[in-house]
């Protein structure tokens, strides 16, 4: 068998390398890797510098000792990510698999197999490669296969070998002659579709995805398979997917950079005052100094010039390396936080809020744009059937609940199917021709798998919950699908067994938003039958249609008012000449080898015209709990909320009027629906006008510059507004022209919504609002359709849903309920942006003031770069004296409780205004430190200056002076602390405990005799601080340093009272329940849940385990037998999973997801 890929260059080994380093290349890459880090280099140019006697005036530990701790942690850390990524290569490139080698299976390790091979796969293995499936151990060459690691869908999918080579089987000896030639595409990222072409005994066999296993699947159910290898290790489409995602950073991240190269250039300045100093210094002072000091240079000038890279040194911790290393620490802390919290902790299943990154998490903090997707985010994606309309007569009402429905008369009804129209039984029992053909398109048309353990217990397994619902739906109603074969489908018509021959799938795509089929009744006659959104239906309906189009109009209008999904259904008669002849131009199509999508989908738009109306179903898709409140929370933080979602205008907004985010006290809602460009601008001008009748019309608004990219200023505007447009619309609003009107327009209303919007245009939105607006985005969704959002967004979160875990996997933080999302962001988010800021304002002015006495101190010494400090405290100040309390603060600072944060959410505010660590902020903690600094040089000098001890020998001395510095150092630092809780008062206490311990032993004489040249302080510490005046200074300069910030918050308080000053002032305010609005005067609509692909999937039989056995309809008036199921879903619902709405979420699935096989089990 031979394998000819498209692109030549194609790696042929199996072997996967995920690991950066071995055991020679660690140290130089991981070294190179941390010195492209700014900061790391910056410290190692710095200790180049220390090395060069004439330059320094520091011994060489004190930049050594930080450098190689920050290098040492982060190197370990990269080495034992490594190693565990070394460990998993090692344990998958030597798995075993067998492979046909000199016509035998032998025994070979993964990385062994190259591209061309045909492998035995068995039961529960994983597949070893990207295979083309051969043949397998189930009739009709099926295999089942788990897809979880590829996309994090636990429920079972069917793959179908091709005929000619099921043929095989096991045989080895055919196997191994079998002669073929396989070509297909290059190896990409893409999941979900595959194009290649089989070449055998000079025919053409198109192979799809649906006829391959990818790497990283495992093979259930299935006894063996044998399959050949197309593409191997990190051509597999798994490692295709395994690229890096876009690091995201913060805006404090952002603004840190800037702020660290104005530090540098502040760095570089005041280095330059003090070369100036030393060249006039040198030229009027120095000279007299050469008696006392001699030296062989006397050049002002060069002096000069080592001065400047000596005070680079000295003065370097106004850019302390600890910086970094703590910002990581604080994240990591306060994303375990989110981890850990129980609130946030989904019991129902089993699910925990989880923090994916912990770089992002005081960006929680700033939001001020949420994106949210509606169904399964704001609903529960679980689906109810409510309502109808056949024929022009709707039926279905969920107001006045009288008796449910008696389906008694059908046996192999669900029991769980709840109904309260008595009259649409009565139109099925009489035989109504339009009811009975309505019922029969949605047992018929539709993707659902059905599994039979005991006769008259079904199990449904459907890709979409709506198709779910539908089909339950018309098994209740007398019309039970039963099961299906690649060619046929089995059903249940009033009791009499039916089977129709299935003829072709038209499937789903997102561009199609409908599905058909194509089937032979019983009778022969041909019919197509076709269920997809109104708005599609209408424009292929036959002119006949256009009264029977205005009546399920008017319904579709009903069904809107209570936020309803509809799906309209149509069918036509064919003729078989001309069925025929399209099958065969089908099949040429379905082959080709180039834009064979594009050629199906002329052939189904030919195909699928003047259908016949038959009806509209309408299906509920309820809240979440606690979505209403959540929406209202959120908007008294001042918190935007933008719906993007696929769903009809109308049913989109009737559930932003369920979840209070359109309200009736807003002023207006704009509509937005111009289908050109002029009419679209033109609607979103008016739109501008009524809420700011003096607004400019052009976009001369623009005065920010960012970047070279304009931005948009808010705009107030008197009262509350709401927008929404349309997907068609939205698209002309995103041109480049319009984009700035659009994006106006919205930001001046309260609540936008956008319908009938794709994927790609989900990122445009949320890109437009980064792009434009100085804003922290947050993008929210539980689909795959949400994930190009999600990564758009500054900040992605995941809802673990009814819609897989595509969505989980691409988003930064993730939960169960969309009601966790106030917790994250009222709570967590400003909790961490909070204590972030704090932070960032504290390590600043600590640092600040610990460089800036030494900048005085120049001025004393003869700028000679000597140091006010002793060495072991510059080396230890950063990393072991002033590190706890600001560490605790950063850690457990709590303003206000998590309740507090609820009653107040105005509270979240400032943290969207930047209030709490801005440039603003920075240059007046530098202005503190330098107050604080002139405090703590010059109160210890003028308490030193000629002061002698109690006994009368002299205490000016520069030891002395140093140690008393330092302390008075420490001391004002350590207290300036926010709050005085137990916890920083033990760090504060302890750190100032540390400093005694650690500067008393270096300064006896023990340490001196060991080492001489590192420890000179001997004896200064016990000499010094026994003297009442030395604790004099240290509590006057603690004052001194402490009484303009006292002084600074009273009167803030008392005249410019904070956000955060007013609500703790505020008594709690009573929780108030939200208000649930519904309406009956809105249009409704529905946003077709499938994926594509499942229509092949079917007609290609990958769905049972043996064809389908006879059996009695069931059907009998004389009431119910015992042959009962259990369906999935609740009362009237179905959920995908097949799960019990309202119990605990079991480990393991009630099968071992034999879902898509019928199987006829004898009863006991």
């Amino acid at each position: 068998l031979c394998y000819l890929p498209l692109d030549p260059n194609i790696i042929l080994t199996n072997a996967i390398k995920t690991s950066k380093y071995n055991f020679f290349t660690f140290l130089p890459l991981n070294l190179f890797e941390q010195f492209q880090r700014i900061a790391n280099a910056y410290f190692l140019f710095l200790l180049v510098l220390q090395v060069i006697p004439q330059i320094s005036s520091l011994s060489w530990f004190t930049t050594v000792v930080p450098l190689i701790l920050v290098l040492t942690v982060t190197a370990a850390k990269d080495a034992t990510d490594d190693i565990n990524r070394h460990r998993s290569d090692n344990r998958v490139n030597n798995r075993k698999v067998q492979v046909l080698i000199d016509r035998k299976l032998r025994s070979e390790k993964w990385m062994n197999v190259q591209v061309g091979d045909i492998i035995k796969l068995e039961n529960n293995q994983f597949v070893t490669a990207d295979l083309l499936l051969l043949s397998s151990s189930e009739p009709l060459n099926l295999v089942y296969i788990e897809t979880a690691e590829l996309d994090g869908e636990t429920n079972l999918k069917v793959r179908q070998a091709l005929p000619v080579t099921g043929d095989l089987g096991d045989d080895i000896e055919k196997l191994a002659d079998f002669n073929g030639e396989v070509r297909c595409e290059p190896p990409n990222n893409r999941l979900d579709r595959f194009t290649g072409v089989l070449s055998f005994a000079g025919q053409k066999y198109s192979l799809d995805n649906e006829k391959i296993l990818l790497r990283g699947c495992t093979l259930r159910n299935t006894e063996w398979c044998f399959g050949l290898v197309l593409f191997g290790g990190p051509e597999t489409k798994l490692m295709q997917n395994c690229g890096k995602s876009t690091f995201k950073r913060t805006s404090i991240d952002r603004l840190m950079n800037i702020l660290v190269l104005f530090i540098f250039g502040f760095l570089a300045f005041m280095c330059s005052v003090l070369a100036i100093g030393n060249y006039i210094w040198e030229r009027n002072e120095g000279s007299q100094f050469t008696v006392f000091l001699p030296r062989l240079e006397d050049d002002p000038a060069f002096s000069s010039f080592l001065t400047f890279w000596s005070y680079v040194i000295i003065l370097n911790t106004v850019v302390p390396i600890s910086l970094y290393v703590s910002v990581e620490i604080i994240r990591l802390g306060n994303s375990f936080y989110i981890d850990w919290d129980r609130k946030m902790y989904y019991a129902r299943n089993d699910t925990p809020a989880e923090a994916r990154t912990t770089t992002l998490n005081e960006e929680l903090g700033q939001i001020k744009y949420v994106f949210s997707d509606k169904t399964g985010t704001l609903t529960q994606n679980i689906m109810i059937f409510n309502k109808c309309t056949i024929n022009g007569k709707c039926y279905g009402d969920v107001y006045d609940y009288t008796d449910t429905v008696d389906f008694s008369f059908n046996p192999l009804a669900d029991s769980r199917f709840v109904f309260h129209d008595h009259s649409l039984v009565e139109a099925v029992k009489l035989e109504n021709t339009e009811v009975h053909a309505f019922f029969r398109l949605l047992a018929l048309c539709h993707t659902v798998m059905a599994e039979e353990k005991k006769e008259g217990e079904l199990f449904y397994q459907a890709q979409s919950p709506d198709e779910g619902a539908l089909v339950t739906a018309a098994r209740n109603f007398g019309f039970v699908f039963r099961s299906r074969t690649p060619d046929s489908i089995s059903i249940v018509e009033m009791g009499k067994q039916c089977n129709y021959e299935l003829l072709a799938i038209l499937d789903f795509n997102n561009v199609r938003k409908r599905m058909s089929v194509i089937v032979r009744s019983p009778e022969g006659k041909l019919s197509l039958y076709c269920k997809g959104a109104d708005t599609i239906i209408y424009e292929r309906l036959h002119q006949s249609c256009s009264k029977l189009m205005d009546v399920t109009t008017e319904h579709l209008n009903e069904f809107a008012g209570d936020g309803l999904r509809t799906l309209a259904l149509a069918y036509k008669d064919l003729d078989e000449e001309y069925f025929n002849q399209w099958i065969q131009r089908h099949h040429e199509a379905n082959t080709a080898l180039e834009d064979r999508e594009g050629k199906l989908d002329q052939l189904y738009e030919e195909i699928e015209k003047d259908l016949l109306l038959l009806g509209a179903t309408a299906i509920e898709d309820k809240l979440q709990d606690g979505v209403p409140q959540t929406i209202e929370q959120l908007s008294k933080a001042d918190i935007k909320i933008w719906v993007l979602t696929g769903d009809k205008q109308e049913t989109a907004e009737n559930i932003g009027y369920s979840c209070n985010l359109l309200r009736e006290e807003m002023n207006d809602v704009f509509i937005i629906s111009g289908n050109s460009l002029e009419d679209v601008q033109q609607e979103l001008r008016n739109a501008r006008t009524s809420m700011k009748p003096d607004a400019a019309e052009n976009s001369e608004f623009l005065p920010e510059m960012d970047k070279g990219v304009k931005v948009v200023t808010d705009e107030v505007v008197n009262g509350e507004y709401g927008l929404v447009i349309n997907g068609h619309s939205l698209a002309y609003a995103l041109e480049h022209s319009l984009e700035l009107e659009f994006l106006r327009t919205a930001c001046m209303c309260k609540a936008v919504i956008c319908c009938r919007v794709t994927p790609l245009q989900k990122a445009q939105v949320v890109e437009l609002v980064k792009k434009y607006k100085k804003a922290v985005t947050l993008a929210i969704g539980d689909g795959a359709n949400d994930v190009s959002m999600i990564k758009a967004a500054h900040i992605g979160v995941g809802i673990s849903g009814q819609e897989g875990m595509q969505a989980v996997l691409s988003s930064d933080y993730s939960f169960a309920q969309f009601r966790f999302l106030q917790r994250l962001l009222l709570v967590h988010g400003r909790w961490s942006y909070l204590r972030m800021c704090k932070f960032l304002r504290y390590f600043f002015y600590k640092n600040f003031t610990f460089t800036f006495v030494h900048f005085w101190f120049a001025f004393f010494c003869g700028f000679s770069a000597q140091t006010v400090y002793d060495e072991w405290f510059i080396t230890l100040y950063n990393l072991m004296y002033t590190a706890l309390p600001v560490l605790g603060m950063s850690l457990f600072d709590q303003d206000v409780n998590d309740v507090w944060s609820f009653q107040h959410p105005q509270l979240y505010v400032p943290g969207q205004l930047n209030l709490y660590f801005s440039k603003k902020s920075f240059f007046k903690c530098a202005l503190h430190s330098c107050y604080s600094s002139l405090v703590l040089f010059f109160i210890p000098y003028a308490a030193m200056y000629d002061t002698v001890r109690d006994d009368g020998k002299d205490i000016a001395d520069y030891q002395s002076f140093a140690l008393l510095t330092q302390t008075c150092l420490l001391f004002a630092v350590s207290i300036q602390m926010s709050y005085w809780t137990a916890v920083n008062t033990f760090f504060v206490l302890g750190s100032l405990a540390m400093y005694f311990a650690v500067t008393f032993t270096m300064y006896s004489n023990g340490m001196f005799t060991i080492l001489p040249s590192a420890f000179p302080f001997i004896g200064t510490a016990r000499n010094s601080l026994n003297q009442p005046n030395v604790w004099l200074t240290i509590f006057l300069t603690s004052i001194l340093c402490v009484l303009p910030v006292i002084t600074n918050r009273f009167l803030m308080i008392q005249l410019c009272p904070t956000i955060n000053d007013k609500a703790k002032a505020t008594p709690a305010p009573p929780t108030r329940r939200a208000r649930i609005r519904r309406t009956s005067s809105r249009r409704s609509g529905y946003a077709f849940s499938h994926a594509q692909g499942y229509g092949d999937l079917v007609t290609s039989g990958r769905f049972l385990r043996r064809p389908a056995l006879t059996r009695s309809s069931g059907f009998t008036h004389a009431g119910r037998t015992t042959t009962s199921f259990s369906p999935m879903g609740r009362s009237a619902g179905y959920s995908p999973t097949g799960r019990p709405q309202n119990n605990k979420v079991p480990d393991v699935e009630v099968t071992s997801l034999q879902m898509y096989r019928t199987i006829t089990d004898s009863a006991p």
